[in-house]
């Protein structure tokens, strides 16, 4: 019993000793390396100091007509560039050991894993950046992109803003604007609106037409060059349909107004002018069907002319009661 307990108590001091000694060593091997991770803080600090000037330097810079929205982009980029090359430049000073290869190759999986799960956020900024440097709209003009119609306040890396004709806000993701079809309504000075007119067909079309298009001509908001013109489109069932083409400046105000204007007048005018603005025309038949005469060609009236060759209902052909309109439909319906 002895000897076994003082077995035990020397394990348990050898035990310690070689712990005490591995604290030493970890101990000396800190305070060993200290003036590398000092140095080591040292050039990532010199790295800091480098990006924060390279970032302001770009950032006062300005690209494009965009101005300070791609040169806040450029910026930032190129110091987070700057930090990554520094914090390796200050892991291989403090472990030798490390090249920068290793650092790539371990931060590989790593970076696969966060690509994966900032992918939207990562499309969106490539996106935003080259809607920035590319340019296909700019801030103030007039755009349509999906459901969404209005005036862009701000393009970020992220989404663009736009303010709805209705006045509401709409954050839309870069990656949506730059991979579907977008409709940039103010991209050039002036553009073409229509509206179709019907006149009867009694009314002289080229009357018609002059009328229209002097009244366009003198309606303030519509472009004498390029001037308005006006097509017969269509001689529909009840009218005949003219076309009104004119234009006017691309904002979306102007167009609302000058439409309206060319509506207007043009009532007026082709009212004044006795020319007629027909309603549309249906025409419907009701068929009575308790006539004895239904069915039997040679006599309704409706939908087949009369005439005594016209063939006869298959229930009248030979068949007691003809002549006998209920009685015709009896035994047609128990036969069938």
């Amino acid at each position: 019993m002895l000897l076994t307990a003082s077995a035990t108590i020397a394990r348990v001091d050898a035990d310690i000793s070689e712990s005490m000694d591995t604290i030493n060593s970890l101990a000396d091997g800190f305070f060993a390396s200290l003036p590398k991770m000092a140095i080591a803080f040292v050039v990532f600090l010199i790295f800091w100091v480098i990006a924060s000037i390279v970032r302001k330097v770009i950032q006062r810079a300005r690209f494009g007509d965009s101005g300070s929205t791609l040169s806040t982009v450029f910026g930032r980029i190129a110091y987070w560039i700057l930090m990554i090359v520094g914090l390796f430049v200050a892991l291989t000073v403090v472990l030798p050991s490390l090249t920068p290869g290793q650092l790539v190759s371990g931060l590989g999986i790593g970076g696969l894993a966060i690509g994966f799960a900032f992918q939207d956020i990562f499309q969106n900024l490539l996106a935003g950046i080259l809607i920035l440097i590319r340019q296909p709209f700019r801030i103030g003009d007039e755009i349509e992109s999906g459901d969404y119609k209005g005036r862009v306040e701000a393009i970020e890396t992220r989404a663009t803003f736009i303010r709805t004709f209705d006045g509401r806000r709409v954050i839309i993701p870069n990656k949506q604007i730059y991979s579907d079809p977008l409709k940039v309504v103010s991209a050039y000075d002036h553009r073409r609106s229509q509206y179709d007119i019907g006149i009867g067909y009694g009314d002289d079309i080229r009357e018609a037409k002059k009328i229209i298009l002097e009244t366009m001509e003198k309606t303030e908001g519509v472009l004498a060059d390029p001037g308005p013109d006006v097509l017969v489109e269509d001689l529909a069932a009840s009218w005949i349909t003219l076309r009104a083409r004119w234009w006017h400046d691309s904002v979306r105000s102007d167009e609302v107004k000058t439409k309206s204007r060319v509506i207007e007048n043009v009532a007026y005018a082709l009212t004044e002018a006795g020319i007629d603005l027909p309603f549309e025309t249906n025409v419907l038949l009701f068929h009575d069907q308790t006539e004895e005469s239904d069915g039997d060609r040679g006599k309704q009236r409706e939908g087949w002319p009369s005439g005594n060759d016209n063939p006869r209902p298959r229930y009248k052909l030979d068949r007691p009661g003809d002549g006998d309109a209920n009685k015709g439909r009896a035994g047609t319906v128990e036969e069938i």
